[in-house]
């Protein structure tokens, strides 16, 4: 799909009309349809060359998703050329068209064939801002959609060094700085958290740092990604059926990947450093065990209760490397697809948000809100902290109760937090929104790019 901006008038294939409810033209024909103008409707009159979409309420999400449907729509035909007035909504128009038209069909044998669509927002005149918003909602919209092709990617395809090559190709076509640390450099710095998980894998680990450092930044961020590029669950072996989609848990990881390629093309006044830990999470003589105690690169010993906890032990030695290696840092966010429990507790669409400081939780839910994405705060409290508590180590991979789990998960990773930065942190659990099982608004079925939109919203915030 190709998007225009234009002030000139288009001689279209066809035209696609916003309907709030209430029906202007080809009444009678629409009714006869059933088209109303509510949320998710859609009407081709093919010989009138219009396409009408509905939209109950003129919000910024309904817009989003009306026009995600009339792209979704219009794909199968032979309509090339298409025209949409976009005097108003431009940022909307563009979002929904740009997330509703994504497709992976990479391992298809015989691809659709589809006519290239030639999209033309017209407008009666072209502002900077215009123009600056334009270039905004591609940059962000073209990162998620890349972040949905590495979710959805197979685990045989992509693993610890595809991941690493991956950020290498993103550093390099937005001059980004680039680190990779392979497991020599995890058994030098004693991460013996993130190389206990990866142990039993024929894939070696990667840690990966990506950085953006503008001159006068005027705030230093810290993204911490979870880039299990497959998670069987260890020896504690998730069920078969749990185990198909875990090509998802590398969502964190590439969440944080998609951001640093979206910061750098937009070019945000603030330092922005990009850490993922890249790990397959498999089964082997070599496994590590329930039982195990593992040294975090911080000394902190973990008694390992559960092999499928694995996330938050990639994490942690993750969380460790930033609080070491970066200095005077404003904000640390980690997203990770960490718990079913986040899923339980506030539904498949929405991101659970955890820390110590009410504050700044509030504002990434805010973020989160505005540019589209679902967010709610999950509060810490002292009793939850009691059940991860180890009669061998100083803390336990999992808790002695299954209440409450995406907290205690959060309470795990708070307890690597240093004092100095323990108002600064946030935990986001992306475990619901990262994949979805049926397609939703403007989601297709499969990875969704859950974290890019909120969090690129939440560092514009900053500056």
């Amino acid at each position: 799909m190709q998007l225009e901006l234009t002030t000139e008038k288009v001689k279209a294939d066809i035209e696609v009309i916003l309907v709030n409810k209430k029906i202007k033209e080809n009444k009678t024909i629409l009714e006869n349809l059933g088209f109303k103008g509510e949320d998710e409707q859609t009407a081709l009159l093919a010989e009138s060359k219009k396409l009408y979409i509905g939209c109950s309420e003129l919000d910024s999400e309904s817009i989003k998703i009306a026009y995600s449907n009339a792209i979704k729509t219009l794909r199968p035909t032979k309509f090339k050329k298409i025209a949409i007035n976009a005097k108003e909504n431009l940022k909307e128009i563009v979002e929904g068209l740009i997330l509703g038209d994504y497709s992976f069909d990479v391992y298809k044998s015989e691809k659709p064939k589809e006519v290239e669509k030639e999209v033309f927002l017209v407008t009666d005149k072209i502002k900077q801002e215009d123009m600056l918003d334009f270039e905004e909602v591609n940059a962000v919209c073209n990162a998620v959609n890349m972040a949905r092709d590495i979710v959805n990617t197979p685990p045989e395809d992509f693993y610890p060094e595809t991941m690493a090559k991956k950020a290498k190709e993103i550093a390099k076509e937005n001059n980004l700085g680039c680190k990779i640390y392979d497991e020599r450099y995890l058994q030098k710095n004693n991460m013996g958290a993130m190389l206990a998980v990866a142990r039993a894998s024929r894939h070696k680990p990667r840690l990966i740092h990506l950085s953006h450092k503008p001159k006068s930044a005027k705030k230093k961020i810290v993204l911490v990604g979870k880039g299990l590029t497959y998670d069987s669950g260890g020896l504690s072996l998730k069920p078969s059926d749990f185990m198909v989609g875990m090509k998802m848990d590398k969502a964190g990881g590439v969440a944080v990947l998609a951001i640093m390629d979206a910061v750098a093309k937009l070019n945000l006044p603030i330092e922005v450093h990009g850490i993922v830990g890249a790990v397959e999470n498999m089964i082997g003589g070599d496994a590590y065990k329930p039982d195990d105690v593992l040294y975090a690169r911080n000394g902190k010993t973990i008694e390992v209760k559960n092999t499928d906890a694995e996330g938050r032990l990639v994490l942690a030695d993750c969380l460790c490397y930033v609080q070491e290696e970066i200095k005077d840092i404003d904000c640390i966010m980690d997203f990770a697809t960490l718990t079913g429990a986040c899923v339980v507790g506030v539904g498949e669409y929405t991101n659970g948000i955890m820390g110590n400081n009410t504050t700044l939780n509030n504002k990434i839910v805010k973020s989160a809100l505005k540019s589209g994405e679902e967010a709610a705060v999950l509060p810490f409290n002292r009793y939850l902290k009691k059940l991860i508590k180890s009669d061998v180590a100083d803390i336990c991979n999992i808790a002695s109760s299954r209440y409450g789990g995406a907290i205690t998960a959060g309470l795990f990773l708070e307890a690597f937090i240093e004092k100095k930065y323990k108002q600064k942190w946030s935990h986001i659990d992306i475990a619901g929104p990262a994949f979805a099982n049926a397609p939703w608004a403007y989601n297709a079925k499969g990875g969704t790019g859950a974290g890019v939109r909120m969090t690129v919203e939440f560092i514009k915030s900053q500056i």
